[in-house]
C-alpha cells in the first residue's frame, strides 16, 4: 500500500446546518479549478480529502448525544450535491463514509458510537469493503468473518472499493458462520489488507474504487458490528445511502447545466436555419435550457422532500414512517439519475460539435453520470414504487432502497 491516509492536524466543529453548506460552497471553489485535470490525469484528490477531513463536513451525521449536530439528510443530500457540482468524484468518495455512520447509529453498542463517531469528529475517514465480483448477485457475498480466540480473521477480496484508498478505517462486509452481513472496523494499515489502484471505468475515475483483498485479518470482538440486524427491522439504513447517491447525481446534472449555458452564451453558433445572430436567441435552445431547468428544480425539490420523509423516519422509526422515506428516495433517486444522464447529453445536444474536443474534457460529465447512475438499477424502483401504490407491497429492506 501507498499513500497512507494522513490524519488532519485540526478539525474544524461545523456549528449549524448553514456552517455546513457554506462550508461546502468553499471547498467546492476549490475543488472545481482542478477537477478536469484531476479526472484527464487520473490524479487522485488526496490532498483534497485531507481538505475535506479538516473541513469537519465528514461529521455532520454524527448524532448530538456524541458530539455532532446530526444534520438533516436533505442538508446532507445538498452538500452532497455541492461537492460534487465541483468533482462528482469527490462527491461520491464519502458516500460509504455516511452509510457506515448511519448504520453505525442502528445497530453499533453505546462503545463503539462514542469510539468511532469521536473518530469521525476527528477527521478520520472510513472507506468500504462491501461489493464482490463472481458472486450470484450483488446482494451474495464470498468473504467470511471466522472466530479465532477472543477475535475473529476474516479473508475475501473485495470490488468497487469506493473512497478505501483515501481511509483511516475499512469497513468490511463478511457473512459470519450463520451467514449473517457483518461490518468489521478495521485500521487501513492493518496487516493482510491489501489495496490494489485498480479501477479503470472510464467515468468516476478518481474515486479510488480498486480492489481490496483480505488475508487473515485479525478484527477485534468489539470492532464488529452486526450489520444484518439493521434490514431485519425497519430503519433508514438503505435511505440514507440512497439520498447520497441522488445527491451526487443531482450534483452532475447541475455541472452539466452550468457547462451549456456557459457554452451556448459564449462559443456555440446558431443553426442555419434559425434566423438568429446568437445561438443564445434560438428559440428551440431556449426551450431546452428552459425544460432543463423546471426538471432540475423538480429534482431539487423532491430530493429536499426525500430528507425530510428520512428525518421523520429517523426521529420516530415506525414501519409506516421508514416506508414512507423509501419511496420519497427511490423517487429522487430516478429522477437525479435520469437528469444526470439528459442533462449531459444535452450538453453537446446544444453546444455542437466544437464542443467535443478532447481538450475540453467535457465529456467527463457524461462519463461521470453514466458510471454513476450504474450503481443499483432505477427499473427496480420504478417496480418498487408501482408495486407498494397498486399491491401494497412493502419495499424490501436493503441498502439499495
Amino acid at each position: 500500500m501507498t499513500n497512507l491516509a494522513r490524519l488532519p492536524q485540526t478539525v474544524r466543529r461545523i456549528a449549524s446546518e448553514e456552517d455546513a453548506l457554506a462550508v461546502a460552497r468553499e471547498l467546492a471553489a476549490e475543488f472545481e479549478s482542478g477537477a478536469s485535470r484531476r479526472d484527464y490525469e487520473r490524479a487522485l484528490p488526496y490532498e483534497e480529502l485531507d481538505r475535506l477531513s479538516a473541513s469537519g463536513l465528514l461529521a455532520i451525521t454524527v448524532p448530538a448525544e456524541f458530539g455532532g449536530i446530526d444534520v438533516s439528510n436533505a442538508v446532507l443530500a445538498e452538500v452532497t450535491a455541492i461537492l460534487s457540482e465541483a468533482d462528482s468524484s469527490i462527491g461520491q468518495i464519502p458516500q460509504n463514509h455516511f452509510y457506515i455512520l448511519e448504520a453505525l447509529r442502528h445497530d453499533g453498542s453505546e462503545e463503539q458510537k462514542r469510539f468511532y463517531y469521536g473518530r469521525a469528529l476527528a477527521g478520520d475517514r472510513f472507506g468500504n469493503a462491501l461489493s464482490e465480483v463472481g458472486t450470484k448477485t450483488v446482494g451474495h457475498y464470498n468473504t467470511r468473518i471466522v472466530p479465532d480466540g477472543t477475535g475473529f480473521r476474516i479473508n475475501g477480496r473485495k470490488f468497487y472499493s469506493t473512497g478505501v484508498l483515501f481511509a483511516h478505517w475499512v469497513a468490511i462486509f463478511a457473512l459470519d458462520g450463520e451467514d449473517r452481513l457483518t461490518m468489521s472496523f478495521v485500521p487501513r494499515g492493518a496487516e493482510g489488507i491489501e489495496i490494489v489502484d485498480d479501477w479503470d471505468g472510464f467515468g468516476q475515475r478518481t474515486t479510488g474504487s480498486g480492489t481490496t483483498i483480505l488475508r487473515d485479518v485479525y478484527v477485534p470482538a468489539d470492532a464488529v458490528v452486526q450489520h444484518q440486524k439493521g434490514f431485519e427491522r425497519p430503519g433508514t439504513i438503505g435511505s440514507v445511502g440512497q439520498i447520497i447517491h441522488a445527491g451526487i447525481d443531482l450534483g452532475i446534472a447541475r455541472a452539466a447545466f452550468k457547462e451549456t449555458i456557459g457554452y451556448v452564451r459564449d462559443k456555440a453558433r446558431p443553426w442555419t436555419d434559425s434566423g438568429v445572430e446568437r445561438a443564445a436567441d434560438d428559440p428551440l435552445t431556449i426551450a431546452r435550457i428552459g425544460d432543463l431547468a423546471i426538471r432540475l428544480a423538480a429534482a431539487e425539490a423532491t430530493l429536499e422532500r426525500a430528507g425530510r420523509k428520512v428525518d421523520q423516519a429517523q426521529v420516530n422509526l415506525t414501519q409506516e414512517n421508514a416506508v414512507q422515506a423509501t419511496l420519497a428516495v427511490a423517487a429522487a433517486k430516478v429522477l437525479t439519475s435520469e437528469l444526470a444522464i439528459e442533462a449531459t447529453n444535452v450538453l453537446f445536444e446544444l453546444a455542437g460539435t466544437s464542443s467535443t474536443k478532447r481538450g475540453l474534457n467535457l465529456e467527463r460529465h457524461w462519463r461521470n453520470a453514466r458510471t454513476h447512475t450504474l450503481h443499483d438499477p432505477v427499473r427496480w424502483k420504478y417496480h418498487v414504487v408501482g408495486n407498494y401504490h397498486l399491491n401494497g407491497v412493502v419495499p424490501p429492506r436493503n441498502g439499495a432502497l
